[in-house]
């Protein structure tokens, strides 16, 4: 009996503060931005680890680097910095001069070569455009 009485206590103690309002206002969401220029090796060397960087610009002051959005499938690999964008209503728009850069490491396997595809927006199809890059491997 007892035991059923700790269990209900903690339950009604998870709802109660699973029910608490604890937010402070602050709206962000996350933003693809468009990737403008690529700093890739021209070849790999099998069993090597490189790294790249990539370059876009920042559009406003409340835009952050989050990370990169990064599939996988076969030989391909495709590659978009993603923004965390926390909207305060102050934003200032930048200018193009506020060029980042960021930079991930590739690690070479067993593929022949590998097609990076680097997202560079929609068009006005609202169909993805990627800059298309790719690097063959070769034995050392």
């Amino acid at each position: 009996m007892r035991r059923i009485k700790i269990i209900s206590v903690f339950l009604l103690l998870v709802a109660f503060t699973g029910c608490l309002d604890d937010d402070d206002g602050t709206n962000f969401f996350y933003e693809l931005v468009t990737v403008e220029e690529v700093e890739i090796p021209q070849q790999f060397n099998r069993g090597e680890t490189y790294t790249i960087t990539v370059s876009y610009f920042r559009p406003s002051d409340c835009h952050s680097f989050a990370g990169f959005d990064y599939n996988r499938l076969s030989n391909e690999r495709t590659v978009a910095v993603v923004n965390v964008v926390v909207d305060e209503g102050d934003c200032r728009d930048l200018d193009s001069a506020n060029m980042v850069k960021q930079s991930f490491d590739f690690f070479v396997g067993s593929e022949d070569s590998y097609i990076f595809r680097f997202w560079q927006g929609k068009d006005d199809n609202g169909d993805s455009q990627f800059l298309i890059v790719e690097v063959p491997v070769v034995t050392s």
